[in-house]
């Protein structure tokens, strides 16, 4: 045991003061019997191996306690430089939020001197630590310990080298003795039990060693390491002066300032988050009620999340959510994170439509106006679903461009809403369709194409009555109650439910278009059909137009059939572009009439007479309208090819047909003509026989000549055989 004596200053309050002698009690290995190696010394050896892996493992820890200090010491060191560094270049930052505060700047320099200079102090101990505590541990774990290890390997090669050299000069034989083996096995024991004499020595003088450095390396690091925190707080005393706590005083007092401004703030935050989460709670469920919060139609401006589908391959496809919003004619998009957004689509002119998705609600498609980009997003609510339909709309139809957009798109909408009852004109009804903003001069077109602005004499007396048919429904549906009571249709074609390739390649039987010399396929959607009392102006087509788009629009029927059309010269065929069956068969001689939208230009439709419909025995119209991909034009221009073709093929039959005529007439008279002249034959024939017989029977008498001239004359009743037999008789 260690007996330690009292300061006796009075200054260390009953401390226990360094030791007043020296350690004894020392155990040590005879290093005298290590060549006897008795097993007792064997035993001794044991435990003092014991002790040195104690101490190796005890070492071993003490020395990752204090490198953790050393370490820890040093990271303060360096963050206490780097917060030092930070406080000075506070000044030279630009914040998004904040101005120039002198007296932030100021205060953040003082406090920038006073870390750099404990900084200071910092390092001087880490430097300390390292010399005065660090390095005798280390050289002990490094240098002595590892001494004690190797020499204990070096011990037992060395025993058991000896032990083999004994087991071989113990097995010498008695009867036969070899000089020779028996010197080698003399020498190899001599010189193996020298080595491990001299190896235990040096093994036993080493652990006897351990006992004092092992005192040595567990006080030497600890007094380096008071030293060196002596020394730092007698630095740190040195730089915190009395000035210095004034001035944390002043700085704890604006702080305290600052705190109950925080408070009062925090609590007019709180109060405001409880009234937006009273007034908000409605709104948390993904589709509120639209009865409690109506859909807002007059809207030109909308924004908010998204899901837009893209095409990953053929038949798949992913969904993503984005933020959308509007920014005047164009439709944007937002990731989050994104600083700004970026553009999707021009929907000026735009259309837009509900569209069912297999694995989504609330799908809807934008369509460009040129129809060569379209955009299928999905939105979170019903209310949502239709407030972006309608958004759109009111965008596409431009009406954000004027002065009260609002105003203008509700004006608009309560026009659409008066347009499914009858109005004193047509012409009133037409001006409430047309746009307010760009509106732009009529052109006038041919019977093929018309514009829904043009403007007659005849148009503004023209009444709806005697346009449209009253009591007449609108049908949405390609499949209609109108289509199926028209004889001249599907039903007498035969083919409604066939399959038809439109190029002529399908197999097995010969389609009907096979040699039609015009083929056109175009992509529609089908927007709805109505029966028309008249089908002699183009007008008609525009009225048509504008009542099925408003009565879509007061109904939100915002689903169409896509189809293609295919145009030739004997009919219109509306065929199914996933399993090419026909649905509707339109023959071209029964379009009289069709014509494309100006301002729209996929919009067009036509008229079809048939006979037939509602009223038997008398010939009706039906109205057809569609929507293309801005082809409408070039559909009615081939519309019109097909029927001048159809018309010139009419010709063609028809001059055919009477050419043939002249011909029977021509080759009946040629007949005539070759049977008169055969009968003229005959006759000449007739009388050269009478002459060269007269002249025969010139002697003969006059009975003879009579009975003979009776006889010529019954021949050329007989004919040529019966004159023949005569000659034969005679």
């Amino acid at each position: 045991p260690v007996s330690w004596a009292r300061c006796g200053c009075g200054s260390c309050s009953g401390a226990e003061s360094a030791p007043a002698a020296a350690m004894p009690g020392i155990d040590k290995l005879p290093i005298e019997e290590t060549l006897e190696d008795s097993p007792q010394t064997r035993s001794l050896l044991g435990v003092f191996e014991e002790d040195a892996a104690a101490i190796s493992n005890y070492v071993n820890q003490l020395f990752q306690a204090m490198h953790r200090i050393y370490d820890a010491q040093n990271e303060l060191s360096a963050a206490t430089h780097l917060t030092s560094k930070l406080l000075k270049e506070y000044e030279k930052q630009r914040f998004p939020l904040g101005g120039d505060d002198e007296v932030m700047s100021s205060t953040l320099q003082q406090f920038a001197k006073v870390i750099d200079e404990l900084s200071s102090c910092h390092a001087v101990l880490s430097t300390q630590l390292a010399d005065a505590m660090m390095f005798p541990i280390t050289q002990f774990k490094e240098r002595d310990l590892k001494e004690i290890l190797t020499l204990k390997e070096v011990f037992q090669i060395a025993s058991n080298d000896h032990d083999a050299a004994i087991t071989r000069y113990s097995r010498l034989s008695k009867r036969r003795e070899n000089e020779k083996i028996k010197a080698e096995v003399i020498e190899d024991v001599y010189t193996s039990r020298k080595k491990q004499h001299q190896t235990m020595m040096h093994y036993f003088c080493a652990l006897n060693t351990l006992q004092y450095k092992k005192k040595i390396a567990m006080l030497e690091p600890l007094l380096g390491y008071m030293q060196a925190q002596i020394s730092f707080f007698k630095m740190g005393s040195e730089n915190l002066t009395e000035q210095l706590e004034e001035f944390l005083t002043n700085i704890g007092t604006s702080v305290q300032n600052v705190r109950r401004e925080m408070e009062c703030e925090v609590e007019n935050m709180q109060q405001t988050i409880e009234d937006l989460e009273v007034a908000s709670d409605p709104l948390y469920l993904p589709d509120p009620d639209t009865t409690k919060f109506p859909v807002h139609r007059n809207l030109t401006r909308k924004a908010g999340y998204l899901n837009a589908r893209n095409k990953t391959g053929l038949v798949s496809s992913s969904w993503e959510r984005q933020f959308y919003f509007t920014q005047g004619g164009n439709l944007m998009s937002q990731a989050r994170g994104d600083v700004a957004g970026g553009l999707v689509m021009d929907i000026d002119n735009c259309s837009v439509m509900a569209v069912d998705c297999e694995d989504r609600r609330y799908c809807f498609q934008i369509t460009s106006f040129d129809g060569k980009k379209s955009s299928i997003l999905q939105a979170e609510s019903k209310k949502d679903y239709e407030e972006w339909i309608c958004t759109i709309n009111n965008i596409s139809k431009q009406i954000y461009l004027s002065e009260n957009p609002e105003e203008i798109a509700a004006r608009v909408n309560q026009s659409a809403l008066e347009a499914v009852t009858p109005s004193p004109s047509f012409q009133q009804r037409h001006e409430s369709m047309r746009p307010t903003v760009q509106s732009r001069p009529p052109a006038a077109r041919t019977s093929s194409t018309g514009s829904l602005g043009s403007e007659s004499a005849a148009l503004s007396a023209l009444s709806l009555d005697s346009l449209v048919a009253p009591d007449t429904p609108i049908q949405f549906d390609i499949i209609s109650p109108v289509s199926e009571d028209l004889p001249g249709q599907a039903k007498s074609s035969g083919q409604s439910g066939r399959r038809t390739n439109p190029f002529g390649e399908s197999g097995g039987s010969k389609s009907e278009t096979e040699d039609s010399i015009l083929h056109q396929l175009f992509i529609v959607r089908f927007l709805g059909s109505m029966e028309v009392k008249s089908d002699e102006s183009p007008d008609i087509v525009y009225e048509t137009m504008r009542q099925i788009l408003a009565a879509r629009a007061i109904h939100n029927i915002f689903r169409m059939t896509e189809s293609h059309l295919l145009v030739t010269c004997d009919c219109l065929k509306l065929i199914d572009p996933q399993t090419q069956v026909t649905r509707l068969r339109f023959p071209l001689p029964n379009v009289v009439l069709y014509a494309t939208h100006q301002e729209n230009k996929r919009l067009f439709g036509f008229v079809l007479r048939t006979s037939g419909g509602r009223v038997e025995s008398r010939q009706t119209s039906v109205c057809y309208i569609f929507e293309s991909n801005n082809e409408g034009e070039k559909i009615c221009d081939s519309v019109g090819l097909a029927k001048q073709i159809a018309f010139h093929a009419e010709l063609d039959r028809k001059a055919s047909e009477k050419q043939k005529e002249l011909d029977r007439v021509k080759e009946k008279q040629q007949k005539e003509l070759n049977k008169q002249k055969q009968i003229e034959k005959d006759l000449e024939e007739q009388s050269r026989l009478i002459a060269a017989s007269s002249r025969s029977n010139q002697n003969s008498g006059e009975g003879q000549f009579v009975v003979l001239s009776s006889s010529q004359s019954e021949d050329s009743d007989l004919g040529e055989d019966g004159k023949k037999k005569r000659e034969s008789e005679a």
